[in-house]
């Protein structure tokens, strides 16, 4: 698909497959979640510019690659999300968050919004919406309206497990967002969820239903 990045590296692909399993707790769903994230993190950013600077090491000088332009900013889609965020930002701890607390209508499946805050300079920075599944995309559409209102150029979007439904739906409105997934399952089923997919993140990873 175009604008679409499935990232299959094994350690993905492996941890991907035991956060789907039913059977694990609601610490090793969330253990898991961050990890995939982590790894995920590493390719949603492998393009980023860097400048070179002038350091010096306990023997010399040199001249060595460090990331150009200002800060990345996070912004994980609520609940789940946070917990995506957190293993991204292990690794970009200077990185800014924009929090988003969306839900989706249980009848509709209308993104609902509760909760939104963000760095004021979004238009300065790449923006990386975070959701752990895209399904309809009805509540990521609806992150991206907000930071686009908020000033966001420059956005890219990251999650485990999507649907051609979400996808379509996703670029169909915001074609400029580019989408970085570990897997693209069947489809959807009566209530939204994607099949095989891993059921609700948020309730698993937080033991809720």
């Amino acid at each position: 698909m175009e604008g679409v990045t499935v990232v299959e590296h094994p350690l993905i692909q492996h941890k991907l497959t035991l956060i789907r399993d039913k059977n694990i707790s609601a610490k090793l769903f969330r253990e898991l979640l961050s990890e995939i994230g982590m790894l995920l993190c590493y390719e949603v950013t492998r393009d980023l510019p860097l400048t070179t600077v002038e350091i010096e090491t306990p023997l010399a000088r040199m001249t060595a690659s460090k990331i150009a332009g200002k800060k990345l900013v996070f912004a994980p889609v609520l609940r789940a999300g946070l917990t995506f965020a957190e293993g991204m930002l292990d690794l970009v701890p200077a990185a800014r968050v924009a929090h988003i607390g969306l839900y989706r209508e249980p009848e509709t499946f209308a993104a609902v919004e509760y909760f939104f805050k963000a760095p004021s300079d979004l238009a300065e920075r790449l923006v990386i919406v975070i959701v752990p599944v895209l399904a309809t995309a009805n509540t990521a559409v609806a992150a991206v309206d907000r930071l686009k209102e908020r000033g966001a150029k420059d956005i890219r979007l990251v999650c485990m497990i999507s649907a051609p439904r979400g996808i379509d739906h996703m670029r169909g409105i915001h074609p400029d967002v580019l989408i970085w997934t570990a897997a693209i399952d069947d489809g959807l089923n009566e209530q939204a969820f994607i099949v095989p997919g891993l059921g609700d993140a948020g309730d698993r990873a937080y033991g809720t239903k």
